[in-house]
């Protein structure tokens, strides 16, 4: 396949365009064409129409499935909450499902999963690393191998193709050319590991790995199992938070008992907004997370005092310029909040990217903003890429704009 092009008019300039609802000029993105009030100010239903075409648009230059499959009497997979409903021939929302007379076909198996793996020297850009083992050391000697960071070990990077979400803005959109993956097995990653002792930790990621949970889950844990009981090894998910409950259990179980954390990459609060941005409404996100923070509750308490384990759960937030801002931002860390203050809150700058590559990089003020309203909620706020913007910290930003 060519590499993915940019050709068509809504990349031709950043700036003040004419809302295609209210008609006034707004900063907007070209290919989203709504300015952020009038999307805060709709309902789904409203604007579903016009960008269940643009989704699949973008969707189409990959010979991914352009919408979700809803046949009345096709069969129905559940790995996440688009719920496909696929007749005979058909291949469902990821691209990796399809039914197959009747049944099944699942180009990743509990066995052998679709993927490109790397090792990625620690402490690595992981937006978890400001409070997780390998970049702090905590947890240390049960969960890490340092009382600091885990300088000259290994994160294995565990890239999964396909996903759940068909974000606008995806800054890893190349998981969407499932016909280059590679076929791993859960074997081959195991063996890898077990002949390195410079690996720390496992994460997987995309795409998002809920279309491919299962074998995520099965190789996840057979690593645990087979490793020597005192070897340090984390296993960690970064991903949308859309998956199937029960997996999404599951996968917090393994991490929490190993040391590792999960990082739900919350898109958006309002509902409009976050289904223009990802294709899909937020729903069992937000069931999700909280599903999660219950269980830390309920099996860590004891084990977080006095800093003997790492914080299982981290959510981030990219700062998409003019949509996702402090109103955005500070919805999501009062849900956090209600949950437990202590979740830490990574906020991303934002650059250009996919199809809204017509957006500039988020602004100064919006990434304040955006910090001063999580605050009121929410005890540990990071803001990650501020190399973006041309600062160490968030205390050069702030000094900066005083």
């Amino acid at each position: 396949m060519k590499d993915f092009r940019f050709e068509d008019k809504w990349w031709a300039g950043v700036g003040r365009e004419t809302c295609q609802m209210c008609g006034r000029k707004k900063n907007l993105s070209l290919y989203i064409g709504i300015c952020p009030e009038c999307l805060k100010n709709s309902t789904i239903e409203e604007i579903k129409p016009i960008f269940m075409e643009k989704h699949a648009f973008a969707r189409k230059q990959f010979f991914l499935s352009p919408y979700i499959p809803q046949r009345e009497n096709g069969i129905e997979c559940k790995l996440c909450s688009a719920n496909c409903r696929l007749e005979p021939g058909e291949w469902g929302w990821c691209g990796l499902r399809k039914n197959h007379n009747g049944k099944f076909v699942h180009l990743s198996t509990r066995n052998m999963g679709l993927l490109h793996f790397y090792l990625d020297p620690q402490v690595t850009n992981c937006c978890n690393a400001w409070f997780c083992p390998a970049g702090t050391g905590i947890g240390y000697p049960r969960f890490a191998v340092k009382k600091g960071p885990e300088y000259g070990y290994y994160n294995l990077a565990l890239f999964l193709y396909g996903c759940s979400f068909n974000c606008l803005f995806c800054q890893n959109w190349e998981h969407k050319r499932i016909n280059e993956a590679n076929v791993v097995s859960s074997e081959h990653l195991v063996n890898l590991t077990l002949t390195n002792e410079k690996i720390t930790c496992w994460c997987w990621f995309g795409g998002s790995p809920e279309p491919q949970l299962p074998f995520a889950l099965y190789t996840s844990q057979k690593i645990l199992e087979q490793k020597p009981r005192e070897r340090v090894l984390r296993i960690c998910f970064e991903w949308n938070g859309d998956g199937h409950p029960n997996l999404v259990k599951k996968a917090a179980l393994l991490s929490m008992m190993s040391g590792g954390n999960i990082k739900f990459d919350f898109k958006g609060w309002t509902p409009a907004l976050h289904y223009v941005l990802t294709g899909r409404t937020n729903e069992r996100v937000l069931f999700n997370i909280a599903q999660v923070g219950q269980i830390i509750a309920k099996e860590s308490e004891d084990r977080m005092k006095n800093n003997v384990r790492p914080y299982p759960l981290g959510i981030t937030t990219l700062l998409v310029p003019y949509y996702v801002d402090a109103e955005e931002v500070e919805h999501i860390a009062s849900f956090l909040a209600d949950i437990d203050p202590q979740i830490p809150y990574s906020l991303l700058v934002f650059h250009p990217a996919f199809m809204l590559k017509d957006l500039p990089i988020t602004s100064k003020k919006q990434v304040i903003d955006a910090f001063n309203a999580a605050k009121k909620h929410l005890n540990k706020i990071h803001i990650g890429n501020l190399h973006l913007l041309g600062c160490r910290s968030i205390n050069d930003l702030l000094r900066e704009a005083a």
